[in-house]
This record gives C-alpha cells, sequence and structure tokens, in this order.
C-alpha cells in the first residue's frame, strides 16, 4: 500500500517513513502544500497523513482538493487538539486525527482501522492487500508496487495459503495439504522447498533476507508481519 506523508518537520518525517516502511507500506514524504498536489495528481496514494501547518499552507488545504477529486482516506497529524480544529477537519472529510507528540504504535493502528473501514465499505472485495502486495483474486493477479508478478498455479496457491494463515506458523505438512490439489500433481517435501525459492525470488526485494516469506526455524514458515492481512 502507498502512503504519502506531508510533514515538514524532517524529524517526525523521517521517523514516520522508517515505521511505517517497517510495517511494509510504500512511503512518499513532502514538506509543503504544492509538492503534496502535485503528487497526488501523479500517483495514487491508499492515504494521506497531512500535516496541519505547512510553510506554504494547510493540510486543510490538501484534504479539501482531494476530497473534491474522490473519497480517499485522510488522517491529520496536528498539533492542535482543540474542538475547534478536530471538528473543521472532520467536517472537511478526514477520517481520523491524531495529535503530536503521538505513539507510533497508536498511529499504525489508527491507520489499519481507517484503511480497513475503506476496503469494508466497497472498494473491491476481490483484492487482497499485503503490504504493498495486491492479489486480485477474480484474476488469479499478483501485483506488487504497481508491478504484475508472473505467478504459476502452484505458487499463486502456496501464496494464498499463508495469506489465509492470516500470520499464524505453518508447518511444511501443512503447507504440501494446502497446496495438493492443483492439477492432481503430486508434491513433495523437495518440492515445496523449490516453489518457496521461486516465490520469494519474484516477491522479495532481497530473497536472502526474506521478509514475505518468513522461516521460523525448527516450525515451517510465515508470512512477515507487514504483509499480514489486516
Amino acid at each position: 500500500m502507498k502512503l504519502l506523508v506531508v510533514e515538514d518537520d524532517r524529524t517526525i518525517a523521517l521517523g514516520l517513513e522508517y515505521s511505517l516502511q517497517q510495517e511494509g507500506y510504500t512511503v512518499t514524504v513532502c514538506d509543503c502544500v504544492k509538492r503534496a498536489l502535485e503528487l497526488s495528481q501523479k500517483e495514487h496514494y491508499d492515504l494521506y497523513l497531512l500535516d496541519l501547518t505547512l510553510p506554504d499552507g494547510s493540510g486543510y488545504d490538501i484534504c479539501k482538493h482531494l476530497k473534491a477529486q474522490g473519497d480517499v482516506p485522510v488522517i491529520f497529524l496536528t498539533a492542535c487538539d482543540d474542538e475547534v480544529n478536530v471538528v473543521l477537519g472532520l467536517d472537511m472529510g478526514a477520517d481520523d486525527y491524531i495529535t503530536k507528540p503521538f505513539r507510533v504504535r497508536e498511529l499504525l493502528s489508527r491507520i489499519r482501522s481507517v484503511l480497513r473501514r475503506y476496503h469494508l465499505t466497497g472498494q473491491n472485495p476481490n483484492i487482497i492487500e499485503l503490504g504493498e502486495i495486491q492479489i486480485n483474486t477474480m484474476q488469479a493477479k499478483v501485483v506488487k508496487a504497481g508491478k504484475e508478478i508472473p505467478l504459476t498455479a502452484m505458487e499463486y496457491k502456496l501464496l494464498l495459503t499463508m495469506v489465509n494463515s492470516q500470520g499464524r506458523v505453518l508447518t511444511r505438512n501443512q503447507l504440501l495439504e494446502g497446496i495438493w490439489d492443483i492439477a492432481g500433481d503430486f508434491v513433495n517435501d523437495n518440492t515445496l522447498t523449490v516453489y518457496i525459492k521461486r516465490l520469494r525470488e519474484k516477491l522479495e526485494d532481497d530473497p536472502q533476507n526474506p521478509r514475505i516469506i518468513q522461516t521460523v526455524r525448527g516450525f515451517g514458515y510465515r508470512l512477515g508481519d507487514g504483509y499480514v492481512q489486516k
């Protein structure tokens, strides 16, 4: 998932960028209204985090523009928690606000909550979002960071088996059971190792240090925390 963070405090911006990337989000950071509006015209973002006080205007200006273009998730980051500012932002269509200073875990929880509301209220029930990975179950298509990743039927089934585990550790036997019925093919333990290796090569930024399909030594495999469906 792609997030745009608009924050002119460099220390806060860098901290947010790092924390969000660790959760599997693709993050773009800018520090002014003008740049934010330019980026919003060029790219699609799944959620916007907007500081209120910016050098060339206000997060309100960005929110007003975004909401005029469509219903997109917006969370305000603000040092002003008085009722007037909060009500103004929410009346403008913002989905939530969080007051500085804030705990990163609280912000992540708010982000997941807002995104969950949007997904449940009618974006596309056939799309599964896992960090920057999208799985279209209707078309059996996998996209990462906007680029389609061609998977074989067995690789796709293996990925879905892990997605459906909701982050639980799956033993090799459980994974074998999950992919057994594809075209009646026999899959043994050695073949499973090959499929996991190929899937990592296609999905991971660094297959030698996997973040998506993680090995739990002595037990099996699980999806990394940033790639569990929320």
